[in-house]
């Protein structure tokens, strides 16, 4: 793990991460778990680091968000388990499985109210193929 002086995600750090909802900062914050997971079973450490480093920035900006404040429990467990993994000795026996699991479900969430969201803006819009 490096520490980054600069906000990775800088646009997200200047206030457009607030406005999402926690189920897509979770799940954009699991995509950069999903990388840092891949490096490492590529065996990567620095590309993995790097990539942990920005999940740990996503994290911490969830954390920091007001509207989330009723589940920081979690999230502040999910920072000590996430970095127990990668950087400690994994006293709490996580597993890739276990992180594809937790992160996962909000990745699906997302998806489905992506899938269930009236197509109305793309028909107003007019048809892009013809």
């Amino acid at each position: 793990m490096t520490i980054a002086s600069a906000p990775q995600h800088s646009d997200l750090a200047t206030g457009r991460w607030l406005t999402l909802p926690l189920l897509e900062q979770l799940a954009n914050t699991g995509s950069e778990v999903e990388r840092a997971l891949n490096w490492a079973e590529k065996g990567n450490a620095d590309y993995c680091g790097r990539a942990l480093d920005r999940a740990l920035e996503l994290l911490g900006l969830t954390i920091g968000d007001p509207k989330n404040r009723s589940r920081l429990k979690e999230l502040t467990r999910v920072r000590e388990v996430l970095l127990d993994y990668f950087v400690g000795v994994n006293e709490y026996g996580s597993s890739p499985a276990a992180w594809h699991s937790y992160f996962g479900a909000y990745g699906m969430a997302v998806a489905l109210q992506r899938q269930a969201r009236p197509a109305s803006h793309i028909e107003a819009r007019g048809s892009q193929c013809t």
